[in-house]
């Protein structure tokens, strides 16, 4: 006897497959409002920060329109039925709460391990970094220089390449689409406050602070995308 290979299936996937399945059998008509991220999160028992990935991953596949500050409506017309997110799409919650592990380390190490020019370096990059207060292309490109000169900061190559590898997964279609929905106009400057505290921090030597103002950094870009369970 030949048993089925079990999968285990993300959460945020199981969601929008229930929304579909109600999209599809008329509980919620084409054009109509659905209910709100916190009613949602109640009526399945998840947190609303999974509604919310839930909900970006059906707007990208054409199921609903997120209307910022005016709510979510079932698409008119509807997609063809067979079209639902990718199987193989990671959790965006999970991808900024790995960063935030990961690159809390990298912060602590690199307070250890910088070279006087690294630090000269790191110094420039953050004042170039904070003049920027719009979330655009040279934002995110300055972001992104930051990020990787202190993972080059810790003296190990793979430990670069592998922040390099996490960093570029922010260029997922659903996590740009999270951040124009949900990330507030002044974004760039609460993440600025963050970027000059762990300069300071790598700067100084002082690797526990660096750790704990990475750790707080991640866990700012966390709460703003998903305003999770308050």
């Amino acid at each position: 006897m030949e048993l089925p290979t079990l999968k285990v299936e993300r959460l945020y996937r199981q969601i929008s497959n229930v929304l579909i399945n109600c999209i599809n059998t008329g509980q919620f008509s084409p054009g109509e409002m659905i209910p709100s991220e916190r009613d949602l999160a109640k009526q399945l028992g998840v947190s609303r920060s999974s509604i919310r990935e839930a909900l970006i991953a059906l707007e990208i596949t054409g199921w609903v329109e997120i209307r910022t500050g005016n709510g979510v409506f079932v698409a008119d017309p509807l997609p063809s039925a067979g079209q639902a997110p990718s199987d193989d799409e990671f959790s965006l919650k999970s991808l900024i709460k790995a960063r935030q592990i990961y690159e809390a380390t990298m912060a602590e190490l690199a307070a250890g391990n910088g070279s006087d020019a690294q630090r000269a370096e790191l110094r420039q990059v953050t004042h170039d970094l904070t003049q920027l207060h719009v979330n655009d292309e040279k934002f995110l490109r300055e972001d992104k220089r930051f990020h990787l000169l202190i993972s080059e900061m810790t003296g190990n190559d793979v430990l670069r390449d592998m922040m390099e590898y996490l960093w570029n997964k922010r260029k997922s279609s659903r996590f740009v689409r999270l951040e124009s929905h949900y990330a507030d106009s002044d974004f760039p400057l609460a993440l600025n406050r963050d970027h000059n505290d762990i300069a300071q921090a790598i700067i100084a030597g002082d690797a526990p602070r660096a750790r704990y103002c990475m750790e707080r950094h991640l866990q700012h870009v966390y709460d703003r995308l998903f305003e999770d369970d308050k």
